[in-house]
């Protein structure tokens, strides 16, 4: 009968410590998800913050500031359009109406001369004699 008590009370003794164990372990885990939780939190804060920022240096009135202060550029006048009529006359033509295009002449003319040769700098081998 004593071995039996000395047995349970083994038992209950390892059954305690690996309750504890189990405690320990998800207080730990525990502690690890609030910490995770926090560092999103200020992260999201982080990110807010930078979004602001944007938008204050993004705004219209600030870069139309810096363009004036910066750049030699000035609004258009409606003065500056002209009209069709005073725009100078079209180039001629150098290839006419109905002609062949001389760029593709020239592409066509290239791959007749490589017709024989299958990547363009290795010959094909001769059939064995």
């Amino acid at each position: 009968m004593r071995f039996v008590h000395l047995l349970v009370i083994c038992a209950l003794v390892f059954a305690a410590g690996y309750v504890y164990r189990i405690k320990m372990v998800s207080t730990v885990r525990t502690e690890r998800v609030i910490q995770l939780r926090n560092d999103v939190r200020e992260q999201r804060e982080a990110i807010a913050g930078l979004k602001a920022e944007w938008a204050g240096l993004e705004s219209a009135g600030r870069l139309q500031g810096l363009a004036e202060r910066h750049t030699t550029l000035k609004p258009v006048d409606a003065s500056q359009f002209d009209d069709l009529a005073n725009l100078p006359e079209r180039p001629p033509r150098l290839v006419q109406p109905g002609d062949r295009d001389p760029i593709a002449t020239v592409i066509e003319k290239a791959a007749a001369a490589d017709a024989d040769v299958p990547t363009g700098s290795i010959e094909t081998p001769q059939a064995a004699q």
